[in-house]
């Protein structure tokens, strides 16, 4: 699209039909008030959760009612604001519904310190006294497992009270970032003035132009400079509050804390970011031949991001990238595939971008609603595998919801990431084996390309660098802006060996928001290594494996992540996917190398 329209101008079967959800605001307020009603409804269940099965099987599904209910105020709220962050009236029902949703967590917080006063031998003589509690069997073993870090319910509930106080340090980060932060102009190759933001940094790095992307790096690492120490403030006592809210909950470590809930083991960590440095050779030849097809005498910090390829691109219309995402997922089995298609023609996407949208793309929904994807949808490559990747996310949630009851409908971070890179490699094999435009393929390798090294590699090395400042805290030392730099410095000197590097650089963790989410980078490169193993066995086996893909879908979190993979054929504490993965990255470096 040529100029940012307004919504009122963009044609409905462009726009997702929040209608699954409520039918318009005053019908959402009336859901509010009852859905706020309904959390007083849990607290007639405190202190007597466990007294017997009848009570325990009611708690759980008033539970579930009032969760489905908040899910869903907070779900249309958000998508509402996200459609215009102007609207003033979008954004009150957003905070409103974020606030409903912290206040049902914190009255159902008694529940799993109640439910830990139980033995798996109390639990067992319950679910033979009661049938319907056998549905929650894997979600009392998880609540169990967690026994020795859950404190006592005045304890939960205070720690649940304090949510909006310890994700303080993050809130100051966002506000900062996204409201305080004033970026300069920078002159562009044709003497005009354009606007830095964060969210065009990344696309104006791309620029064929090299001096200009070098002023709008300088330009925007000296703004960073200027907020370093509020940076740095904010990211220490992040560091500092994952640690104490550790220390709280009796873990070892933050990063041992972070990965005991989706119950993965700190040596999956360690595998991967061990498996990753010892490989990191493969990013030094993507380096290398990016400096290359440039025609570079050296690779810059402002040349990282730029295409190995010239020009924007062939154009990619939104119909013939919904028409090349369904082709590639045909190796997913007809049903998956009639499915997906259907939801592109049910009114599942709000596609382009419009005045005061929010920027880039998600999956949204929940458990009684129709699957709901946001894109900002620029007839381009990049927009065509985001697209991928978003139905990537909205077809496990469609499948899992159709398999699951509401308390395993859900999945772990860790296992998220895998839906949707799986449908972006599809693509990729797909158009590779099918496209004969030779500009196209060079545009969708490097897309491809680029979407590896970003997600295996950088994340690896932010998975690397979070470890890294954890336990330089834990072990008491000061975490000064100094200090961070430092630290980040050296590992993109190792991940980037080929580059040569200045002293801006070391400023690029302040402007990476994930860092306040403790440890969560990682499941990134685990998810691209998991999703590329995935498909390599589906390419070889044919239905087989796909049928396992599809039954992991289908189960949700009704099994712990490792334990879900494993039964669809990859093991994610060897480091034989990463591996596996590295290889591919490498077979495409050899196609991209050819064509050129």
């Amino acid at each position: 699209m040529s100029s940012v329209e307004e919504r009122s101008d963009i044609e409905e079967e462009y726009k997702w039909n929040l209608g699954s959800l409520f039918t318009s605001d005053d019908e959402w307020e009336e859901a509010h008030e009852v859905a706020a009603a309904q959390v007083e409804d849990l607290q007639a269940f405190e202190g007597r959760a466990t007294e017997d099965a009848e009570t325990l099987l009611e708690l759980f599904e008033v539970h579930e009612s009032v969760m489905r209910a908040v899910d869903d105020v907070n779900a249309y709220a958000r998508m509402r604001r996200d459609e215009d962050t102007r609207d003033d009236q979008a954004q009150a029902m957003a905070t409103r519904a974020k606030s409903l949703a912290s206040t049902a967590k914190s009255a159902a917080s008694f529940i799993e310190p109640e439910l830990q006063a139980l033995d798996r031998g109390e639990f067992e003589a319950m679910m033979n006294a009661e049938p319907g509690l056998r549905e929650y069997e894997h979600y009392i073993d998880d609540v169990l497992r967690m026994k020795p870090h859950t404190r006592s319910s005045e304890v939960e509930s205070l720690l649940a009270d304090l949510g909006e106080v310890t994700d303080a340090p993050g809130e100051v980060y966002r506000m900062l970032t996204n409201a305080d932060m004033t970026f300069p102009t920078v002159e562009d190759p044709d003497g005009e003035q354009q606007p830095l933001t964060l969210s065009n940094f990344t696309t104006l790095q791309k620029h064929p132009d090299r001096a200009f992307r070098e002023r709008v790096y300088e330009s925007f690492y000296d703004e960073w400079e200027t907020v370093r120490n509020a940076v740095g403030a904010s990211f220490r006592n992040s560091v500092k509050k994952d640690g104490k809210l550790a220390d709280a909950r009796n873990f070892d470590s933050a990063r041992e804390a972070a990965l005991a809930g989706p119950n993965v083991p700190v040596e999956v960590y360690d595998t991967l970011v061990d498996t990753v440095r010892d490989n990191v050779g493969s990013l030094h030849r993507h380096a290398e031949l990016k400096r290359e097809a440039r025609g570079l005498d050296d690779l810059r910090m402002w040349d990282i991001y730029t295409p190995m390829v010239d020009g924007e691109g062939p154009e990619i219309p939104y119909e013939q990238a919904c028409e090349y995402v369904i082709e590639a997922v045909e190796p997913l089995g007809e049903d998956y595939q009639s499915r997906l298609a259907e939801g592109l023609h049910s009114r599942w996407v709000d596609v382009y971008e419009t005045a005061g949208k929010r920027s880039g793309a998600y999956s949204s929904g929940t458990y009684d609603s129709q699957p709901y994807i946001l894109m900002n949808y620029q007839d381009d490559v990049s927009s065509m595998f985001t697209l991928a990747h978003e139905l990537g996310h909205s077809m496990h949630s469609e499948l899992a919801g159709d398999a699951q009851s509401y308390v395993y409908a859900d999945y772990t971070i860790f296992i998220a990431e895998i839906a949707s890179t799986v449908n972006e490699t599809l693509l990729t094999h797909h158009l590779l084996d099918t496209v004969e435009d030779e500009q196209l393929r060079r545009h969708i390798l490097n897309e491809y390309l680029e979407r590896f090294r970003s997600t295996l590699f950088r994340q690896t090395m932010f998975a690397e660098f979070e470890r890294r400042v954890h336990e330089l805290s834990e072990s008491g030392e000061a975490l000064t802006s100094d200090r961070l730099d430092d630290v980040y410095h050296e590992l993109k000197g190792e991940f980037y060996e080929p580059a040569v590097l200045d002293d801006r650089i070391a400023r690029e963790w302040m402007r990476i928001p994930h860092f306040y989410y403790s440890f969560y980078v990682y499941q990134y490169s685990t998810g691209i290594s998991a999703a590329v193993s995935l498909v390599e066995s589906i390419r070889e086996e044919g239905d087989p494996a796909a049928q396992r893909y599809r039954e992991f879908l289908e189960r949700g979190s009704h099994g712990y992540p490792l334990e879900l993979l494993g039964d669809a054929g990859v093991d994610m504490t060897d480091s034989g996917p990463i591996e596996q993965a590295i290889d591919v990255y490498g077979e495409y470096l050899d196609e991209f190398e050819q064509l050129n």
